[in-house]
């Protein structure tokens, strides 16, 4: 069976609206810390968007469920706060969570959790399936402070990839420092909130047009 197929074998597929024309997505930084993620699956796509939350989250709380798990999934699991939950998806397991991700290979499955955290008001993420997403895991380079995330608006994972390579390759490894001595200067500066932003705009701008020369 071809992913068109399984994708069509969804059900009627939510307008996309003027999403399809432009990205209107609205790029927010989550704290995993304080939320409960709920990963549906256990299979090879399961064990990727984990090792992508823990990579950029390594304090995330998730609860992974599925009949069985990967040898992989299971080491991985180990080395964060993970559960792992051998059986099959329940709507139970929604309660309490925030972020729910499904992988499973089952079209059927993934649907009775898209509907089920719907109805919740769950944010979910249907792996592969962009119409069934409230939201993308995208590409994310992180250096010290500084995160970047790229997203294509789920037209091509790929690009997203290849964008966030040239930027880890672009982005200098001490621009913590950077962030960490603007943060400091930004405790000296007096004034009210819009006279702090316009000096740290100034000088902010200084150092990037001494980049450029």
């Amino acid at each position: 069976m071809g992913e068109n197929s399984k994708i069509n074998s969804l059900g009627p597929v939510p307008p996309l609206g003027a999403e399809g024309a432009r990205n209107n997505l609205y790029p927010i930084f989550l704290k995993p810390k304080s939320l409960q993620v709920l990963i549906v699956g256990g299979g090879f796509v399961a064990e990727e968007k984990l090792t992508f939350l823990l990579k950029s989250s390594p304090d995330a709380h998730v609860t992974m469920v599925a009949p069985m798990f990967r040898a992989g999934t299971i080491a991985l699991a180990k080395k964060g706060d993970v559960t792992l939950v051998e059986d099959v998806y329940k709507k139970s397991y929604l309660k309490g969570k925030h972020i729910v991700i499904a992988t499973t290979d089952v079209p059927q499955v993934n649907e009775k959790v898209y509907k089920h955290c719907r109805k919740r008001n769950i944010l979910v993420n249907v792996a592969d399936n962009p119409p069934y997403c409230d939201f993308y895991m995208g590409g994310i380079v992180t250096k010290g402070n500084v995160k970047i995330a790229i997203s294509t608006n789920g037209k091509s994972p790929t690009t997203a990839k290849r964008l966030r390579q040239f930027f880890e390759d672009v982005i200098p490894e001490n621009i913590d420092d950077m962030v960490k001595n603007l943060n400091e200067y930004r405790k000296t500066i007096k004034g009210d909130f819009e006279q702090k932003v316009e000096k740290l705009n100034e000088f902010t701008k200084g150092l990037i047009e001494k980049r450029k020369s």
